[in-house]
């Protein structure tokens, strides 16, 4: 920490060590060190995001060589993406009470721990568990990374760099299964190379980090809410199951999913009930009575189910209706990468210059609505050219949506609550994709039951596999008429769970035509954290006749620590 004189002035009297500030006013970082610390980052993200995707076209292959069962098949997806999903919110009030560099270093080391667990496994068993590990670890890359970049960039010049993260997010998503798919098809390396890849970016983003990334640590009183957190993680996790093995595993009207949806909720509403009498909730109740936070918060739910559950199963489209390999179905979901691309980095960039940013929540709400709305109208005959359009205005649309509805939250809450309503915003998020995958699941297998019983040509039994389950019809085996009724079946399929995604997209419209703009603020969290805390105390002081102890005296001022 440095100190300077005032000009022409006698040194202030300084006070003893023990009442020294605790709060010291960050300098801002500049442009250099941002780009610096965020190329650390971006790594971690992306390891983040390549966890859950890479494995897509890869475990057929990996419950193969494992002798695994089918149930297992399914707790290898789930696993990862329950402890991803649950741990949000505990990593984000972290966050609020910890050092954010060292947590998101060890973060990344769960993540290296767990993938090398993955990768070496020799049975099941402890590859769910290094699925967990890894979850665990994307969970608070998740959560971390966006409450760190609004805690050292002020919100007025964050749109640029959240539009990267916004591009880096759907490179992640998209081409995660696209990479799978090549290393499990390249015979010198195989599908362990689905979880070592990740190692090196983790390991360089840990070491970038350290070296450029400067946070202060903040000495405050922390009490931890243990039982708040068991029962958020509790009732998400039983929700979570629900969504993911109802339909696969056992019916949706069953007594599991009673026991599932009854317990969850159980457990959630005693969560509230400890939340709000706890001194330092996990999720404060109390930003919820920030109407851009809720609104923010409801329309990220209804963007997760309408991009996640709406676009998983286009791979599957691809492969089945027009029969391209796993490889060329990754290549062709380019144009919605693409599309995603352009427009968070242009938003962004235009945001950071004007300052506006809600014409590009609503323009974004239209065109993700737009996009749904014309992927509805494909089946089996649809030219790669409009699908290739269809699909780049979707991606367009989430690209000016995901992001900036973090930003508009982040903006207008306390710095005291930025890693709360960030991890809120993704946990949402995930949780609308999650169920919005399960239940489009539910519905396609259904509808594809239905067309191939009305048109399959008698005696001859289904070709298709159950959705959900990862297999897939090979159709180059199946005789002529037969191949056209699965081909058929799985596009009419496909385009209805567009159909259902369009509703929820207008309903995010909507629910972004409510929020009100507010001028982006001109600092960053760590010093709108410090400024918030020197007023409480003046405030405190002020209330008991003496002066504040914890705001910088005139003459000084105070730089960032490591």
């Amino acid at each position: 920490m440095t100190t300077t004189e005032a000009p022409n002035s006698a040194q202030p009297e300084q006070p003893p060590p023990s009442e020294q500030p605790d709060r010291p006013v960050p300098a801002e970082m500049t442009e250099r060190q941002i780009l610096q610390a965020m190329s650390g980052l971006m790594a971690g993200m992306f390891v983040a995001i390549l966890a859950g995707t890479v494995v897509a076209n890869a475990l057929p292959r990996i419950i193969t060589d494992l002798g695994a069962s089918q149930s297992s098949y399914t707790w290898v997806v789930t696993s990862e993406l329950l402890a991803m999903t649950a741990t949000v919110p505990l990593w984000g009030k972290l966050s609020d009470l910890y050092n954010k560099k060292l947590l998101l270093q060890a973060s990344l080391g769960l993540f290296v721990a767990g993938s090398l667990l993955a990768g070496f496994s020799q049975g099941v068993d402890l590859l769910i568990f290094s699925r967990v590990v890894q979850g665990i670890g994307a969970g608070g890359l998740t959560a971390l990374v966006q409450v760190v970049m609004a805690a050292v960039i002020p919100p007025r010049r964050l749109g640029k760099y959240a539009g990267i993260f916004g591009a880096v997010f759907a490179v992640g998503t998209v081409a995660g299964p696209l990479i799978g798919g090549l290393l499990v098809d390249t015979s010198w390396l195989g599908w362990r190379w689905c979880f070592f890849i990740g190692v090196p970016f983790a390991l360089a983003a840990i070491v970038v980090l350290q070296r450029t990334l400067s946070l202060p640590t903040l000495r405050r009183d922390v009490k931890i809410d243990y039982l708040g957190a068991f029962l958020i993680v509790a009732g998400v996790c039983a929700l979570l199951i629900w969504t993911s093995l109802a339909g696969n595993e056992f019916d949706w009207a069953s007594w599991q999913t009673a026991a599932f949806t009854i317990g969850g909720a159980l457990l959630l509403a005693a969560a509230v009930f400890v939340e709000s009498r706890v001194d330092e909730p996990i999720i404060p109740l109390g930003i919820f009575r920030n109407a851009t936070v809720t609104l923010t918060t409801v329309a990220s739910l209804l963007v997760g189910v309408a991009m996640f559950g709406g676009t998983i199963f286009l791979s599957q489209f691809f492969q089945i209706s027009l029969g391209k390999s796993p490889t060329v179905a990754g290549l062709m979901s380019l144009p919605m990468i693409l599309g995603l691309l352009v427009s968070s980095t242009i938003a962004g960039q235009i945001i950071t210059r004007t300052g506006v940013w809600k014409r590009w929540l609503v323009l974004g709400g239209i065109t993700m609505t737009v996009g749904l709305a014309l992927l509805a109208t494909i089946d089996a005959d649809t030219g790669f050219f409009l699908l290739s359009l269809y699909m780049a205005i979707l991606g367009v649309g989430v690209g000016l949506l995901m992001q900036n509805l973090v930003l508009a939250a982040q903006n207008d809450v306390p710095a005291a609550d930025l890693g709360a309503a960030t991890s809120v915003l993704s946990f949402f998020r995930s949780m609308g994709g999650t169920i919005g995958t399960s239940v489009l699941g539910a519905v396609l297998a259904n509808r594809v039951s239905s067309e191939m019983a009305e048109n399959m040509p008698g005696g001859v039994e289904e070709g298709g596999a159950p959705a959900g389950h990862g297999a897939v019809p090979d159709t180059s085996l199946l005789p002529g008429p037969i191949r056209e009724v699965v081909e058929n079946a799985y596009a009419a399929a496909t385009a209805e769970l567009f159909l259902i995604a369009t509703p929820c997209a207008a309903v995010a419209l909507l629910v972004v035509l409510f929020i009100k703009e507010k001028p982006l603020k001109t600092t960053s969290g760590d010093q709108r954290l410090a400024e918030e805390a020197a007023q409480a105390e003046a405030e405190a002081a002020a209330a008991a006749g003496g002066p504040a102890s914890g705001a910088p005296t005139d003459g000084q001022a105070v730089g960032r620590t490591s």
